[in-house]
Protein backbone atom coordinates (compact mmCIF):
# COMPACT_ATOMS: atom_id res chain seq x y z
CA UNK A 1 0.00 0.00 0.00
CA UNK A 2 2.30 3.07 -1.25
CA UNK A 3 -0.62 5.27 -1.13
CA UNK A 4 -1.70 4.64 2.11
CA UNK A 5 2.25 4.91 3.00
CA UNK A 6 2.86 8.64 1.46
CA UNK A 7 -0.49 9.31 2.96
CA UNK A 8 0.93 8.49 6.20
CA UNK A 9 4.33 9.97 5.84
CA UNK A 10 3.41 13.23 4.46
CA UNK A 11 -0.45 14.19 5.29
CA UNK A 12 0.76 16.63 8.20
CA UNK A 13 3.10 18.61 5.82
CA UNK A 14 0.29 18.51 2.98
CA UNK A 15 -2.02 19.85 5.54
CA UNK A 16 0.22 22.44 6.35
CA UNK A 17 1.18 23.35 2.89
CA UNK A 18 -2.36 23.67 1.96
CA UNK A 19 -3.55 26.16 5.08
CA UNK A 20 -0.32 28.17 4.27
CA UNK A 21 -1.42 28.87 0.37
CA UNK A 22 -5.13 29.89 1.60
CA UNK A 23 -3.22 32.21 4.61
CA UNK A 24 -1.16 33.28 1.21
CA UNK A 25 -3.97 33.56 -1.48
CA UNK A 26 -6.17 35.42 1.40
CA UNK A 27 -3.37 37.80 1.69
CA UNK A 28 -2.43 38.77 -1.86
CA UNK A 29 -6.19 38.97 -2.80
CA UNK A 30 -7.12 41.38 0.24
CA UNK A 31 -9.26 38.82 2.02
CA UNK A 32 -7.46 37.85 5.24
CA UNK A 33 -9.59 41.09 6.89
CA UNK A 34 -12.30 38.73 6.92
CA UNK A 35 -10.39 36.81 9.10
CA UNK A 36 -8.11 38.81 11.43
CA UNK A 37 -7.19 42.04 12.30
CA UNK A 38 -5.19 44.47 9.65
CA UNK A 39 -2.97 45.20 12.79
CA UNK A 40 -1.68 41.02 12.06
CA UNK A 41 -1.10 40.97 8.67
CA UNK A 42 2.43 41.77 7.84
CA UNK A 43 2.86 39.12 10.88
CA UNK A 44 0.48 36.53 9.47
CA UNK A 45 2.32 36.59 6.02
CA UNK A 46 5.51 36.74 7.38
CA UNK A 47 4.88 33.48 9.49
CA UNK A 48 3.25 31.60 6.38
CA UNK A 49 6.45 31.84 4.31
CA UNK A 50 8.40 30.56 7.35
CA UNK A 51 6.20 27.67 7.35
CA UNK A 52 6.32 27.32 4.22
CA UNK A 53 9.67 26.90 3.45
CA UNK A 54 9.68 24.46 6.70
CA UNK A 55 6.85 22.15 4.90
CA UNK A 56 9.00 21.38 1.92
CA UNK A 57 12.25 21.26 4.04
CA UNK A 58 10.58 18.32 5.05
CA UNK A 59 10.54 16.73 2.12
CA UNK A 60 14.38 16.97 2.03
CA UNK A 61 15.23 16.27 5.69
CA UNK A 62 13.01 13.43 6.27
CA UNK A 63 14.52 9.99 5.70
CA UNK A 64 13.36 9.19 2.48
CA UNK A 65 12.30 5.11 3.57
CA UNK A 66 9.10 4.52 3.54
CA UNK A 67 9.23 1.56 5.90
CA UNK A 68 11.76 -0.34 7.68
CA UNK A 69 12.73 -3.33 5.16
CA UNK A 70 13.04 -6.56 6.65
CA UNK A 71 16.24 -9.15 6.64
CA UNK A 72 15.34 -10.87 3.87
CA UNK A 73 14.45 -7.59 1.19
CA UNK A 74 10.42 -8.62 1.18
CA UNK A 75 9.64 -4.93 2.67
CA UNK A 76 7.09 -6.90 4.46
CA UNK A 77 6.03 -5.67 8.36
CA UNK A 78 4.98 -9.40 9.82
CA UNK A 79 5.67 -13.05 9.19
CA UNK A 80 3.72 -15.97 9.25
CA UNK A 81 0.51 -14.00 9.82
CA UNK A 82 -2.92 -15.84 9.05
CA UNK A 83 -4.96 -15.01 5.67
CA UNK A 84 -7.82 -13.54 7.90
CA UNK A 85 -5.13 -11.10 9.71
CA UNK A 86 -4.27 -10.22 6.51
CA UNK A 87 -7.20 -9.56 5.43
CA UNK A 88 -8.06 -7.46 8.41
CA UNK A 89 -4.72 -5.61 8.41
CA UNK A 90 -5.66 -4.60 4.91
CA UNK A 91 -9.34 -3.90 5.36
CA UNK A 92 -7.82 -1.13 7.93
CA UNK A 93 -5.13 0.31 6.07
CA UNK A 94 -7.72 0.68 3.50
CA UNK A 95 -10.11 2.32 5.91
CA UNK A 96 -7.18 4.73 7.02
CA UNK A 97 -6.40 5.90 3.75
CA UNK A 98 -9.62 6.66 2.34
CA UNK A 99 -9.65 8.80 5.78
CA UNK A 100 -6.91 10.63 5.25
CA UNK A 101 -7.61 11.01 1.64
CA UNK A 102 -11.29 12.81 2.78
CA UNK A 103 -9.22 15.23 5.31
CA UNK A 104 -7.08 16.06 2.73
CA UNK A 105 -9.61 16.65 0.47
CA UNK A 106 -12.02 18.35 3.09
CA UNK A 107 -9.03 21.05 3.95
CA UNK A 108 -8.67 21.76 0.57
CA UNK A 109 -12.51 22.37 -0.17
CA UNK A 110 -12.72 24.73 3.08
CA UNK A 111 -9.42 26.21 2.78
CA UNK A 112 -8.88 26.73 -1.37
CA UNK A 113 -12.46 26.27 -3.23
CA UNK A 114 -15.42 27.56 -0.64
CA UNK A 115 -14.95 30.91 -1.10
CA UNK A 116 -14.34 32.83 2.47
CA UNK A 117 -17.34 34.73 3.86
CA UNK A 118 -18.04 36.76 6.20
CA UNK A 119 -20.16 36.31 9.79
CA UNK A 120 -23.32 36.37 9.97
CA UNK A 121 -26.89 36.41 11.76
CA UNK A 122 -25.63 32.59 12.86
CA UNK A 123 -22.79 34.03 14.91
CA UNK A 124 -24.99 36.83 16.29
CA UNK A 125 -27.30 34.09 17.63
CA UNK A 126 -24.49 32.48 19.36
CA UNK A 127 -22.62 35.63 20.86
CA UNK A 128 -24.49 38.63 23.08
CA UNK A 129 -25.40 41.40 20.40
CA UNK A 130 -24.18 44.66 22.16
CA UNK A 131 -23.07 42.74 25.27
CA UNK A 132 -19.35 43.70 24.85
CA UNK A 133 -18.51 46.37 27.27
CA UNK A 134 -15.20 47.41 25.98
CA UNK A 135 -16.95 48.81 22.56
CA UNK A 136 -16.15 52.60 23.72
CA UNK A 137 -15.09 53.24 27.74
CA UNK A 138 -17.45 55.26 29.70
CA UNK A 139 -14.83 59.01 29.27
CA UNK A 140 -14.74 57.81 25.24
CA UNK A 141 -18.41 57.99 25.13
CA UNK A 142 -18.49 61.00 27.45
CA UNK A 143 -16.51 62.66 24.78
CA UNK A 144 -18.77 62.15 22.44
CA UNK A 145 -21.37 63.90 23.74
CA UNK A 146 -19.70 67.32 22.63
CA UNK A 147 -18.76 66.13 19.36
CA UNK A 148 -20.30 66.21 15.93
CA UNK A 149 -22.54 63.60 15.45
CA UNK A 150 -22.59 63.96 12.10
CA UNK A 151 -19.28 61.92 12.22
CA UNK A 152 -19.95 59.49 14.80
CA UNK A 153 -19.69 55.73 13.66
CA UNK A 154 -22.48 52.36 14.12
CA UNK A 155 -19.98 51.88 17.32
CA UNK A 156 -19.69 55.60 18.50
CA UNK A 157 -23.77 55.31 18.26
CA UNK A 158 -23.83 52.16 19.74
CA UNK A 159 -21.76 53.39 22.77
CA UNK A 160 -24.15 56.22 23.70
CA UNK A 161 -26.77 53.95 23.37
CA UNK A 162 -25.32 51.81 25.38
CA UNK A 163 -24.09 54.57 28.33
CA UNK A 164 -27.64 55.52 28.77
CA UNK A 165 -27.68 58.59 25.88
CA UNK A 166 -31.45 59.65 26.18
CA UNK A 167 -33.83 61.15 23.86
CA UNK A 168 -33.02 64.77 25.20
CA UNK A 169 -29.65 63.88 23.63
CA UNK A 170 -30.62 62.20 20.77
CA UNK A 171 -33.93 64.68 20.27
CA UNK A 172 -32.97 66.42 16.54
CA UNK A 173 -30.35 64.22 15.96
CA UNK A 174 -30.06 61.54 12.59
CA UNK A 175 -27.70 58.80 12.04
CA UNK A 176 -26.68 57.21 9.07
CA UNK A 177 -25.06 53.01 9.53
CA UNK A 178 -24.55 50.61 7.03
CA UNK A 179 -24.34 47.28 8.36
CA UNK A 180 -26.21 43.72 7.67
CA UNK A 181 -30.10 42.92 8.87
CA UNK A 182 -30.22 40.64 11.56
CA UNK A 183 -33.82 40.28 13.20
CA UNK A 184 -34.60 41.10 16.62
CA UNK A 185 -35.15 38.40 18.91
CA UNK A 186 -38.00 39.81 21.05
CA UNK A 187 -39.98 41.11 18.28
CA UNK A 188 -38.79 40.12 14.79
CA UNK A 189 -41.58 41.10 13.30
CA UNK A 190 -41.24 44.78 13.33
CA UNK A 191 -37.64 45.74 14.61
CA UNK A 192 -34.59 44.36 13.27
CA UNK A 193 -30.77 45.52 13.91
CA UNK A 194 -28.19 46.54 11.12
CA UNK A 195 -25.25 45.36 12.88
CA UNK A 196 -21.74 44.89 12.06
CA UNK A 197 -18.62 43.21 13.85
CA UNK A 198 -16.13 44.80 16.04
CA UNK A 199 -12.84 42.58 15.56
CA UNK A 200 -10.17 42.83 18.23
CA UNK A 201 -7.79 40.38 17.30
CA UNK A 202 -9.52 37.62 14.86
CA UNK A 203 -12.58 36.14 13.94
CA UNK A 204 -12.57 34.05 16.52
CA UNK A 205 -13.26 37.35 19.15
CA UNK A 206 -15.44 39.28 16.97
CA UNK A 207 -18.40 41.01 19.06
CA UNK A 208 -21.64 41.89 17.86
CA UNK A 209 -22.80 45.20 17.52
CA UNK A 210 -25.84 46.78 15.40
CA UNK A 211 -28.34 49.73 16.28
CA UNK A 212 -32.17 48.55 16.21
CA UNK A 213 -34.45 50.01 13.58
CA UNK A 214 -38.10 50.04 13.91
CA UNK A 215 -39.58 49.03 10.45
CA UNK A 216 -43.05 47.11 10.60
CA UNK A 217 -42.78 44.45 7.82
CA UNK A 218 -39.10 44.42 6.59
CA UNK A 219 -38.91 41.13 6.12
CA UNK A 220 -41.21 41.92 2.97
CA UNK A 221 -38.17 43.54 1.63
CA UNK A 222 -35.12 42.65 3.18
CA UNK A 223 -33.42 39.16 3.59
CA UNK A 224 -31.66 38.42 7.14
CA UNK A 225 -27.84 38.47 6.14
CA UNK A 226 -28.20 41.57 3.57
CA UNK A 227 -26.72 44.38 3.87
CA UNK A 228 -28.62 47.81 4.06
CA UNK A 229 -27.67 51.32 4.96
CA UNK A 230 -29.94 52.94 7.02
CA UNK A 231 -30.75 56.91 8.04
CA UNK A 232 -33.20 58.24 10.27
CA UNK A 233 -33.68 59.60 13.92
CA UNK A 234 -34.11 58.09 17.50
CA UNK A 235 -37.11 57.64 19.03
CA UNK A 236 -39.26 55.90 21.82
CA UNK A 237 -39.84 52.33 20.47
CA UNK A 238 -43.48 51.61 19.51
CA UNK A 239 -43.49 47.83 20.17
CA UNK A 240 -44.95 46.50 23.12
CA UNK A 241 -42.35 43.54 23.04
CA UNK A 242 -39.83 44.79 21.98
CA UNK A 243 -36.71 44.70 24.56
CA UNK A 244 -35.09 47.76 23.10
CA UNK A 245 -36.16 51.00 24.98
CA UNK A 246 -34.82 53.32 21.59
CA UNK A 247 -34.60 52.15 18.47
CA UNK A 248 -34.20 53.98 14.95
CA UNK A 249 -37.09 55.70 12.75
CA UNK A 250 -36.10 55.47 9.52
CA UNK A 251 -36.38 58.01 6.65
CA UNK A 252 -34.78 55.70 4.53
CA UNK A 253 -33.45 52.12 4.38
CA UNK A 254 -31.53 51.05 1.51
CA UNK A 255 -30.48 47.99 -0.08
CA UNK A 256 -26.19 47.92 -0.67
CA UNK A 257 -23.32 45.09 -1.65
CA UNK A 258 -21.64 44.17 1.27
CA UNK A 259 -18.77 46.59 1.76
CA UNK A 260 -14.71 45.60 1.08
CA UNK A 261 -14.38 45.92 4.93
CA UNK A 262 -17.30 44.77 6.44
CA UNK A 263 -16.07 44.62 10.06
CA UNK A 264 -15.38 47.77 12.61
CA UNK A 265 -12.06 48.03 13.96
Amino acid sequence: MLYRRLLDRWLGVILSLIGVVATLWLGYTGQLALYIHPRYFVFTMIMAVIAAVLALAAFALVPRALVPQDPHGHGHDHAGGSGHDDAGKRRRRRLGAAGSTLIVAAAVAGLLVLPPATLSTATVNQRDLNGAASTLSRDEAIELVGADYTTFTMKDWVSLLRQGAGQEFLAGKTATVTGFVTPDKSDPENVFFTARFVLTCCAVDARPIGLPVYSPGWQDRFETDSWVTVSGGFETNPSQISGETLVMVPDSITAVPEPDSPYVY
